[in-house]
């Protein structure tokens, strides 16, 4: 299920840092998408999209791989910056699967601009 979040509320610094994270990703590496999780620690994964024949993923799914890997337990918050209007259910699914159900994804376009809060 897909919930938007209310956008008139402040962003959370911690939020624009990896919504940050997740432009300079994409800008960096010249992919379509960036994207950067918070575990609960507070530490970011920052990953773009892997376009491998053998191992295509979207930016999110990759940085919560490297959450995963680096041992994780669970996500505070995610950001993808891309130019798509909403995310794959792959990706909102990786992000519950560590997160839990209501795990906020922060949509932002490639101006780093806030579109949507989504919540897992």
């Amino acid at each position: 299920m897909l919930i938007r979040m209310s956008e008139a509320a402040p962003l959370d610094p911690e939020d624009r840092k990896i919504i940050t994270l997740a432009r300079s990703a994409r800008a960096r590496n010249g992919v379509p998408e960036g994207a950067a999780v918070r575990d609960e620690t507070g530490r970011t994964y920052v990953a773009g999209t892997v376009a491998l024949p053998s191992l295509p993923l979207s930016a999110l799914r990759t940085a919560v791989a490297m959450a995963v890997a680096s041992g994780a337990k669970s996500l505070e918050a995610a950001a993808v910056v891309t130019e798509a209007e909403d995310l794959p259910e792959e990706d909102r699914a990786a992000v519950r699967d560590l997160g839990g159900a209501g795990t906020p994804v922060l949509l932002a376009g490639p101006d780093g601009g806030l579109r949507t809060t989504l919540q897992t």
